[in-house]
């Protein structure tokens, strides 16, 4: 975890700084009144412990006091990113924790929690240590995920875990139900993520003409079915990366209905794009990811799993290959400097600011305060002093302002009707830098 030791030479003449310990800000707060609109309230923040001290009514003073345009909410963060830089050094022309810090503060995320597929992943004690003292000089809090692969075990302390269930750098996968069952019977009591497509069926599709028929939708419908199965046997608490289709979500509302603690993310990606719209942007190809964009029902049925609350979380699943390796084909989308504009998009799709904390902050917030040792996701005193705040102007993705080192995005001309106006970290108040 970065507990911002140093800051980004990128941003460190532009944020604004206090000679005092208490950080004032002002503004509509979500949670919202009781007519549904975001309220005006205060906030206060101990720099020195970078906790919220206080919250309350409006006084009309403070260090940043914002007007009716903008919302402030619990700050935004990011279940699932791959910021790639590990203790080899090999990946970290796509993103360094640095980078990744700059381009999740450009897009209103105050954390981000990194995946483990790294050339040397983080599977034990010692790989897992290492890659956290890299990630010491981002501008955001960080947790890991460490690796389960053929003969991991636990780590001596807390940690979640992600399981790869095709293939994936290095080692860090499973060719067959077999082995996978073998390493998940040591892990019981724990939580596992899951990448859910089943080998096999992979195997089976990989001369298909499309990326989409490669990775057909009954590949991740199986590996959810069968991931639900083994963690009813082993007693693991299961969560399902990047849902894609709908009878995916309909297999998790049913294993729920038995009494399992089975939860999910979708991607905005996966929420804005389909078979069909996907041909609008200027380069479809650069949409492919794994798993892939599915059709329109897919689609309509992820955001309304969203709406309700059976998909608990908004993960980005940032991915930051560069322009080159998607000119090759390489699958994967960028989404940090995204994430806060993206939610205006929701909000035009009927959700409500309660609703966007929920899948936002206040969830992945309780995930990470199981390994971080403080609270995040809320407003409310005790809990971390980290903000997004939101203003509604219009805004157009443009590759110029992005912060990410892989230079693109997968939101490129798109106009939201709103973006980030500052982010807050612990106290720390980062202006967007246009």
């Amino acid at each position: 975890m970065s507990l911002l030791g140093s800051d980004s030479d990128n941003y460190r003449r532009d944020m604004i700084t206090k000679s005092s310990n208490l950080v004032i800000v002002e503004g509509n707060l979500v949670p919202v009144d009781e007519d549904g609109a975001a309220a005006r309230g205060r906030v206060e923040i101990d720099a020195s412990t970078g906790l919220i001290v206080e919250t309350g009514e409006a006084r009309g003073a403070g260090d940043l006091v914002l007007d009716d345009d903008h919302i402030i909410m619990a700050g935004i963060i990011d279940q699932h990113v791959h910021a790639r830089e590990d203790p080899t050094g090999k990946d970290a022309y796509k993103e360094s924790f640095q980078t990744a810090g700059e381009a999740a503060v450009n897009g209103g995320v105050v954390a981000i929690v990194d995946m483990p597929n790294n050339p040397e992943a983080p599977v034990d004690d010692e790989s897992y240590l290492k890659k956290k003292d890299l990630t010491a000089g981002s501008l955001v809090d960080i947790l890991l995920y460490a690796g389960i692969g053929p003969g991991t075990m636990p780590l001596s302390f807390p940690a979640p875990y992600k399981a790869y269930m095709g293939p994936s750098i290095g080692h860090l996968f499973f060719k067959n139900e077999e082995a996978l069952r073998e390493a998940l019977s040591r892990y019981r009591g724990h939580f596992v993520a899951f990448h859910a497509e089943d080998p096999v069926i992979l195997e089976e599709n990989e001369d298909a003409d499309t990326h989409f028929l490669r990775r057909p939708p009954e590949a991740e419908v199986e590996a959810i079915d069968l991931i639900l199965r083994m963690s009813d046997s082993y007693g693991i608490r299961p969560h399902i990366c990047h849902l894609s289709t709908a009878e995916g979500l309909e297999l998790i509302r049913g294993a729920r209905k038995k009494g399992l603690r089975v939860t999910t993310e979708v991607t905005p990606h996966h929420l804005y794009y389909d078979q069909d719209n996907a041909q609008v942007f200027s380069r479809p190809d650069y949409l492919q990811c794994n798993p892939p964009i599915r059709t329109r029902l897919d689609r309509i049925a992820l955001l309304e799993g969203l709406r309700c609350g059976d998909i608990e979380c908004l993960a980005t699943d940032h991915a930051p290959h560069t322009i080159e390796e998607k000119d090759l084909g390489v699958s994967g989308v960028t989404q940090l400097d995204t994430f806060g504009a993206f939610l205006f998009w929701l909000m035009e799709e009927g959700f409500d600011l309660p609703t966007l904390q929920r899948a936002c902050a206040e969830v992945p917030g309780r995930f990470l305060g199981r390994y971080l040792p403080h609270r995040y996701g809320k407003l409310e005193p005790g809990f971390v002093g980290s903000l997004t705040i939101l203003k509604k102007e219009s805004f157009t993705v443009r590759r110029s302002e992005l912060k990410t080192r892989a230079g693109w995005s997968p939101f490129e001309g798109v106009t939201f009707p709103g973006r980030v106006s500052h982010t807050i970290v612990r106290g720390q108040i980062y202006p967007r830098l246009d």
